[in-house]
């Protein structure tokens, strides 16, 4: 059991165990929603479109994550003004917002010589060097992102099954969608100083991916996904220790591991012939195994 517990003995696999977990609270909350609407593309463009405040916060030596949020929340409202355009699909919106904002981004980083380092660690992130004001940050957008989950949990239904009976029921639809990307936007800001751009879409995506395969409700999805991007995070961490790999690619890797195994799973789950009930008693006697 010393192969097991020996790595969290030190004090930086700790921490970024518990960032770890915080970040797979907090991305299961935003990723069921992700994951049920469909939203993936938006999420992967959110995450990417962080670069220009990340960028320019880095050249002015200010905080990344204020970047990081200012720069998703321009995101997010862009693509809230553009999804009000009939004429104009929200995909392209997204995919158009995406293009400028990352390309902002790369003029920005390429006036710098020395933010090579930087850029890095934006893209892949270092749970190894999480701090104890990181987790306190942590802990604070997962009791934020639980509070929007909750309060806007019927609205978030209603939105994903028919937009157009939530705006009869009188839901407002297009307020429920600005507060599921405000929920999306904290989840990735709050995680990509700890596993990266890049590696939060994996666990924004996978674990809710690969529970939605079982559960039948969206607690049950929520809570399931809290649950194997935790363990997903010990996996990754505890392969990091004793391989030497990267810690943040190695617990993004084991996420899409365990949706891979999930999605197989429901696949032989699904071609397993059904047992068919048995014909009906005609004789007046009770058939083998049944009673009335």
């Amino acid at each position: 059991m010393e192969w097991l517990l020996a790595p969290f003995g030190v004090s930086f696999v700790e921490r970024a165990l518990w960032g770890g977990l915080l970040v797979s609270g907090i991305c299961a909350l935003a990723g069921t929603w992700v994951v049920l609407r469909g939203m993936a593309f938006l999420g992967d463009a959110m995450s990417h479109g962080m670069l220009p405040g990340v960028a320019a916060a880095s050249l002015l030596e200010g905080s990344l994550f204020l970047g990081a949020v200012l720069s998703a929340g321009a995101m997010a409202l862009g693509v809230t003004v553009l999804s009000r355009s009939p004429r104009l699909s929200q995909d392209t919106g997204i995919g158009l917002l995406f293009v400028g904002m990352l390309a902002t981004g790369v003029i920005m980083v390429s006036h710098s010589q020395s933010f090579a380092v930087d850029l890095t660690a934006f893209l892949f992130g270092d749970v190894l060097a999480v701090r104890p004001g990181d987790l306190a940050v942590l802990a604070v957008a997962l009791g934020a992102a639980a509070a929007i989950a909750a309060l806007g949990h019927r609205s978030f239904v209603a939105l994903a099954l028919d937009p157009r009976k939530a705006q009869t029921l009188g839901m407002r639809p297009r307020l429920a969608h600005a507060l599921l990307l405000c929920l999306l936007t904290l989840a990735i800001t709050a995680s990509f100083h700890v596993v990266g751009t890049l590696l939060v879409f994996g666990l924004l995506i996978a674990p809710p991916a690969a529970v939605v395969l079982w559960a039948r409700s969206v607690p049950m999805v929520m809570a399931g996904a809290a649950l194997l991007g935790a363990l997903a995070t010990v996996t990754g961490l505890l392969v990091s220790w004793h391989l030497g790999t990267a810690a943040g690619a190695t617990i993004a890797a084991a996420a899409v591991a365990f949706f891979l195994l999930s999605a197989l799973a429901a696949d032989l789950r699904d071609r397993r012939p059904r047992r068919r009930p048995p014909p009906p008693n005609t004789s007046g006697r009770k058939a083998s195994g049944y009673t009335s």
